[in-house]
């Protein structure tokens, strides 16, 4: 009878332990969630992700960090461990319902400092961010020894529930990137706080059913591990946090570069912290000691060799769908990456058998090993990757981590410091990027490369001279390019056409400064631009000056996050103008939310106008619906324009647009300055690319709190649904009719004709380059000379042309058509067309018309003074 007791007590005790470790590993979930759901937000507020990761990092660790150094010391001062977990959990879960009324308070307590500069913003709102976010993870690191001291007297080990609670950790990382885009921002933080009431519940009923623990009144000395041992496993923490800084930013340049890729380097690099943990029950302590330290700063510095090939195949890659791309992005990143987690994984267990298996010990070095990883954080964010850059960060982690884990190993192992030197040496500095994108950067250089807490940017020289500005790697902003020039400047000349009376324009973003320079023709113009990042600022300045016209120096140029500004300024604007980006990147997508356009307006003059471009080619039509139906929803009277394959938003604050607006605008300046604020095509054609106002009908619009492009757009990408045949089959069937525009306008007869050449022009550009993408060659080339018949002062149907005929050269050659008189006709019907000037120009210099040619190398001067072969010739 004795011993069925015992055989029963053994089951019921072993029952209890695997329900506590399953109750730890969704709370694992839970925490990992929560944290990514705050990064979401604080990014969101910060403007730039890697400050919410960093911030929510580092809050999130030193709050584990502190609160299991303090759980170690209640732990055995209370009778019932588990309920002290069931009520943190539950504690938790309240909190975080409460967050966003906190946040909304310290937006508001941050908003009433009034005008204060970027870095003191940052601090406040980093300082009040990471109070907020430290206190639940306080309460969550006190959970650990808890649920340590509930485990004892069953089979569970230290390295079984770390490993487990890690686990349940890296499916909290991806349950956001389902949870966002389905339910928005507050659901999810309901859904989640949910999921840890019920933990928490679970946990409260079965704590009553457990026995109660002895309390025991010794000396917190008693568990302690040696100091260096604590300090040392402290340093392995912070070399873990700053691998994490590190890798997120150099693999969300690489790969899959969205709103998913941060998600799945978290889960990756906890799925190895996990693992090692449990692998670490099966390996000889100290014979690992000594190779730990060794193999950790090997492979993280292994990770580094292993950028370009890992750049290229990422680059050459084509996926069919995103679930594809992230597995298979993910099982790259985990092959560079998980040999170190795992011996992270790894340092806990073994150390806490080197003490001798006291649970109290173990969770003292976790509570250090966490203080540790928050300080590594913050140092990686804020100082080595501006310091160091991303490559000269990992480095030095690798390093901290080598000489922290010699603190176990015997004294041999140090010969494996010159090893590693040299290893790091050549790895050192993040290579060019040619090196990482060969296909797309192939003879090109570096000319500059700025890289700070924010982001990197490269100005990148191509072997024709030409320049391109690169953010982050892979987003290429602008580029000094003749025609990607002239569409840059447009964006300026609508906007500034359109108004009435234009005295005051707000630039947010200024990028190379292009755009910019378009305004530089308009009179009594006030230019205020605001920009976020430094490299782009020390770009425009410094190597865009040439092709901007110097406009840095005639503006008000704000270092600033542009949804801040528009909170905090007290000016207001006659127009603003919202720049080009990529609107699946964290941060950036927030710019086309209802919220961002709310801003805008209310910055606007009365009848002011706000104007948001878009680059069609980054959209599938319900995507773009999406953002429509917000800007509707604030602009009621808002209207589209087409520019080629980019989209004008276009927005008043009380005001109408009117053809008679437009020539009274132009009328003010003389008949040369027209030519250049229009870019050559005259009043009429810019009128003639309105498009109208399109229904957008009920849907879900692009909330700041409730986000859907950044998570749809990648789906679309990979799914090969962003085609453009097909977004310009949508945009055709939605453009207005001719009567519905010349009402709008409100045309009167003298200008009828004009107005329909140029408008119907616009129309016969589009269908015919819907039959070009659908491989209707023929029908698109006699919809494109109809076109230009009704319109040959478009440039974007004249430049078509020209390119056709230049493309055809040879064949008119071989006709017995004169060379140079065929390239002057091209330049007759576009005279712009670089290609066909800088031909001419060397054709005349062979035959010895030296005094011609120089003519039409001034003109090459001025539209393309970056232009190599202007310093060849």
């Amino acid at each position: 009878m004795q011993a069925t007791t015992s055989e029963s007590c053994l089951k019921n005790g072993a029952a209890f332990g695997v329900l506590v470790t399953l109750l730890y590993f969704l709370s694992g979930a839970v925490g990992l969630t929560y944290q990514v759901l705050w990064a979401r937000m604080l990014s969101l507020q910060f403007g730039v992700s890697i400050f919410g990761v960093v911030i929510t990092a580092a809050a999130f660790m030193i709050g584990l960090g502190m609160g299991a150094l303090q759980g170690h010391r209640w732990a055995r001062t209370h009778s019932a461990p588990l309920r002290i977990f069931a009520l943190i959990e539950i504690c938790v879960a309240l909190y975080a319902l409460s967050l966003p009324f906190l946040l909304k308070g310290v937006d508001d307590l941050v908003l009433s400092l009034g005008s204060i500069t970027l870095e003191a913003w940052y601090g406040v709102y980093s300082v009040a961010t990471l109070l907020m976010v430290a206190i639940p993870a306080w309460a969550m690191g006190v959970g650990f020894p808890m649920v340590l001291r509930s485990l004892e007297g069953t089979s569970i080990s230290l390295a079984k529930i770390y490993g487990i609670n890690t686990l349940g950790g890296a499916l909290g990382a991806l349950l956001p990137l389902w949870l966002l885009p389905t339910l928005g921002w507050a659901a999810a933080i309901w859904v989640v706080a949910l999921v840890g009431m019920l933990v928490g519940g679970v946990a409260w009923s079965m704590s009553r059913t457990q026995h109660s623990f002895v309390v025991e009144k010794r000396s917190v000395h008693d568990s302690v591990a040696p100091i260096m041992t604590i300090l040392a496993y402290g340093g392995v923490g912070a070399a873990a946090l700053m691998l994490e800084i590190g890798w997120t930013r150099l693999f969300g340049m690489l790969l899959l570069r969205t709103e998913y890729v941060m998600a799945v380097i978290l889960a990756v690099f906890l799925v190895g912290i996990g693992g090692g943990s449990l692998i670490a029950r099966h390996l000889r302590a100290q014979g690992w000691f000594n190779v730990l330290p060794v193999m950790a700063g090997a492979f993280a510095l292994i990770s580094l060799w292993a950028l370009p090939p890992l750049a290229r195949w990422a680059e050459s890659s084509e996926f069919t769908s995103l679930s594809i791309a992230m597995v298979s992005q993910g099982l790259a990143i985990a092959l560079l990456t998980l040999p170190v987690t795992l011996l992270l994984g790894a340092w806990l267990p073994l150390l806490n058998r080197r003490l001798g298996h006291d649970h109290a010990a173990g969770a003292l070095l976790y509570g250090a090993n966490s203080v540790g990883a928050a300080l590594g954080a913050v140092i990686a964010g804020f100082v080595l990757l501006p310091w160091l850059g991303t490559s000269g960060t990992i480095v030095f982690a690798a390093f901290v981590l080598y000489v922290c884990g010699m603190a176990w190993s015997a004294r041999k192992a140090w010969v494996a410091l010159p090893l590693l030197l040299l290893l790091a040496w050549p790895v050192a500095i993040l290579p060019e990027a040619q090196g990482l994108l060969p296909k797309t950067l192939a003879n090109s250089r570096d000319l500059m490369v700025h890289e700070d807490a924010l982001g990197l940017t490269h100005v990148i020289e191509r072997d024709d001279g030409q320049r391109l500005l690169l953010a982050d790697l892979q987003r290429m902003d602008a580029s000094s390019e003749p025609r990607a020039v002239v569409s840059q400047q447009n964006q300026v000349r609508l906007p500034l056409l359109l108004h009435p009376d234009p005295r005051s324009v707000l630039f947010l973003g200024l990028g190379t400064g292009i755009s910019a320079s378009a305004s530089l023709s308009f009179p009594g113009l006030e230019r205020t631009a605001v920009e976020l990042s430094q490299g782009a600022i020390e770009g425009a300045s410094h190597w865009f000056d040439r092709v901007n016209g110097g406009v840095v120096t005639q503006m008000d140029l704000i270092r600033d996050d542009a949804r801040r500004f528009l909170r905090t300024v007290d000016r207001s604007f006659d127009v603003i103008i919202g720049d080009l980006f990529h609107p699946d990147f964290v941060g950036r997508s927030a710019l086309l939310s209802l919220q961002q356009f709310q801003r805008a307006k209310a910055r606007l003059n009365t009848g002011g106008l706000f104007v948001q471009w878009l680059a069609l080619n980054q959209f599938d039509p319900a995507t773009l619906t999406v953002v429509l139906r917000g800007f509707n929803q604030v602009f009621d009277n808002g209207v589209i324009f087409v520019d080629g394959f980019r989209m004008a938003l276009v927005g008043s604050k009380g005001g109408q647009l009117s053809a008679d607006a437009t020539l009274a605008n132009l009328a003010r300046v003389d008949q040369a300055t027209q030519q250049r604020v229009t870019g050559g095509e005259g009043a009429w054609t810019w009128l003639g690319r309105y498009w109208g106002h399109i229904e957008t009908g009920s849907g879900p619009t692009q909330d700041e709190w409730a986000p859907v492009i950044e998570y749809r757009l990648p789906r679309v990408r990979y799914g090969g649904e962003m085609d453009v045949a097909k977004m310009e089959k949508w945009l055709l069937s939605q453009r207005s009719s001719l009567e519905s525009a010349l009402a709008y306008f409100g045309v009167g007869p003298a200008q009828k004709e004009s107005f329909e050449r140029a408008f119907i022009a616009t129309d016969l550009g589009h269908r015919a380059w819907l039959a070009e993408f659908q491989g209707r060659a023929r029908e698109a080339q006699r919809l494109m000379q109809l076109a230009y018949q009704a319109n040959p002062r478009d440039g974007w149907i004249s430049s078509a042309i020209a390119d056709r005929m230049y493309a055809s050269l040879d064949q008119m050659a071989a006709r017995g058509v004169d060379r140079e008189e065929a390239l002057k006709t091209i330049l007759q019907i576009y005279p712009d067309h670089v290609e066909s000037i800088k031909a001419l120009w060397q054709l005349l210099l062979a035959r010895g018309k030296h005094s011609e040619a120089e003519q039409y190398r001034q003109r090459l001067v001025l539209l393309s003074p970056l232009d190599r072969a202007l310093g060849t010739l």
